[in-house]
């Protein structure tokens, strides 16, 4: 069966908008030989919709957008992933539903069997799951129709606990489908897209029949969606890889046989997939992780602005490296001719520091600005001296710095209509090493889950083949520069060390005795948990950060703020 997989870019909540996208890859798809075409999960309301479905005419609205949609289908059928509403009266109100649509109608629906619950999903909390998966005549042909969750039940998924036994997969193996779909809306984390392409392969060979596995591209919140479909032969072998991080619309043939094999680049897991001609993958469907990270947070960056309606960013470059690069990925994002890079030194702000601030707007072709804090704090300091009195200076002074330049910077943001990106990586935000309404004002926190170790090695590669972000920022020990001859060493563990304990503290769960118990210094194992413990409140009040790893801070981390246990 010929197979139209559209990878397309949607906006949630934006039914018009999307709709044009789907009719625009449904006729292209159908002119280059499409039998069946096939779109992403949620696709007409983009994913995730979250608590739109509450609002009283959301679902209706999908499910008439949808019709409208039908209307426009020929003879060649598209399934179409939409919310249906429940009119059972029991359950929840509505389905996560694809619809099949053929000849200016939705001729049947297929209902989410599987919802997830963990890390950032919550759809046990909208919608209504059903017992077993859809099978629809095509040309001849059963396919069986899945969507996203319904095919993670593999053993070497944890999640799959969550079900009690419930496997689509193996039903749809027992009725000897000939083709199994899957709409998605699978976001991306580094590392992930090895295990959900040796995931598909292991469908087609638990059912003996092609698998064919759409996803969603493209970024919405702090969610960022790689596209990747994929297309798998009854073997298990890749036939199709489409693009990363970019839409992509392609005819499959699922009946050819797998091509020429071609060498795996992202490791065990994703070598169980088999190998494919060369001509069938796109350049992006396997690539090293580091342009993976590059790409998502461009694409993040992107999306979050045009779809919120920025056309231009703004940030504060200091000299350091996380503002180097966050500047990089909003240049490559935005065009550098839309990004304004301001540098805010006060009196303790290194000479060495102004210049590598410079330099990267230099380097990068974006406009650069001058501002100094120097009268704002002395204002501020002068203003508080009477309450301060007879106190010593500490963090409160150095604070009203970064508070200064948040000032300055939230003024050009309102000013220009710029969106304000925050510099801060993850290793800072997990130990509240930021200022709250100072350095974490902003509008999108790009590179909030990114550890400081992967800054340097995302920077380091960006040089790669010639000097982008100056040397000095990624040589030079890093600095908040709030006093003088201040580091980060000073108040914290080399980063080497504190991401390792962050990863396991924050990421795996791992307690304080784990850890020690695993060879790190008891005292700095307690030093880092409690900061990490103590600063649930900044990252409460943080700008959305885009998701990169398995567990960011953010919509899939709920820690109480008012807490007292200890690990």
């Amino acid at each position: 069966m010929r197979i139209g997989l559209a990878q397309i870019n949607t906006i949630v909540g934006d039914l018009a908008g999307n709709s044009r996208l789907i009719l625009d890859a449904y006729r292209t798809l159908v002119a280059q030989g499409a039998e069946l075409v096939l779109f992403p999960e949620l696709v007409v309301c983009g994913y995730p919709p979250r608590d739109l479905l509450f609002k009283k005419r959301f679902v209706a609205d999908v499910e008439q957008a949808t019709r409208e949609i039908a209307k426009e289908i020929g003879s060649v059928p598209a399934l179409i992933g939409y919310t249906e509403a429940n009119t059972s009266g029991l359950g929840r109100t509505s389905y996560n539903a694809a619809a099949f649509c053929q000849s200016g109608k939705i001729a049947a629906s297929a209902r989410k069997c599987l919802l997830p619950t963990y890390d950032v999903f919550d759809e046990d909390r909208y919608f209504e799951p059903v017992n077993e998966p859809l099978v629809v005549p095509v040309g001849g042909c059963q396919v069986g129709v899945t969507i996203c969750e319904d095919i993670w039940t593999h053993p070497m998924i944890s999640t799959r606990r969550l079900y009690n036994g419930h496997d689509p997969v193996k039903q749809l193996a027992a009725r000897k489908v000939d083709v199994l779909v899957n709409l998605s809306a699978s976001p991306w984390n580094a590392g992930k897209g090895g295990l959900r392409h040796s995931l598909v392969a292991d469908v087609a060979r638990a059912c003996g029949c092609p698998a064919v596995y759409c996803n969603s591209v493209g970024g919405n919140d702090e969610l960022i969606f790689d596209g990747r479909s994929v297309v798998c032969d009854a073997s298990g072998q890749v036939i199709a890889g489409l693009a990363a991080f970019r839409e992509e619309l392609r005819v499959v043939d699922t009946s050819l046989e797998a091509g020429l094999s071609v060498p795996r680049v992202s490791g065990d897991a994703a070598s169980k997939c088999g190998t494919t001609s060369p001509a069938s993958l796109h350049p992006t469907f396997q690539q090293e992780e580091l342009a993976d990270i590059y790409d998502a947070l461009v694409l993040g960056v992107r999306d979050y602005a045009q779809k919120t309606g920025f056309k231009k960013a703004l940030l504060g470059l200091s000299g350091g490296i996380d503002s180097a690069l966050t500047a990089v990925i909003a240049a490559e994002a935005l065009g550098p001719q839309n990004v304004i890079g301001v540098s805010l030194p006060s009196v303790i702000s290194s000479q060495h520091s102004r210049d590598d601030a410079a330099a990267i707007a230099k380097n990068l072709g974006i406009e650069y600005q001058t501002l100094s804090i120097a009268e704002v704090v002395a204002a501020g300091e002068k203003t508080l001296a009477p309450l301060f009195a007879g106190r010593p200076r500490d963090i409160a002074e150095e604070n009203i710095q970064a508070r200064a330049r948040g000032l300055l910077l939230m003024a050009i943001s309102n000013k220009f209509g710029a969106l304000l990106l925050t510099t801060g990586n993850k290793s800072e935000l997990a130990v509240g090493y930021c200022t709250l309404y100072g350095d974490m004002c902003g509008g999108l926190a790009v590179i909030s889950d990114v550890f400081k170790t992967q800054v340097y090695a995302l920077s380091r590669w960006i040089n790669r083949n010639k000097e982008i972000i100056p040397a000095s920022s990624i040589d030079k020990a890093p600095s908040a520069e709030l006093r003088p001859d201040q580091t980060d060493q000073d108040s914290l563990p080399p980063y080497d060390m504190l991401d390792a304990i962050l990863k396991s503290y924050v990421e795996e769960g791992h307690s304080r005795r784990d850890l020690i118990a695993a060879g790190f210094a008891a005292a700095v194992v307690t030093d880092v948990a409690r900061k990490v413990d103590l600063n649930e409140y900044k990252r409460k009040q943080a700008a959305p950060g885009l998701k990169i790893t398995p567990l960011a801070f953010g919509v899939g981390r709920r820690i109480p703020i008012v807490q007292k246990y200890v690990s």
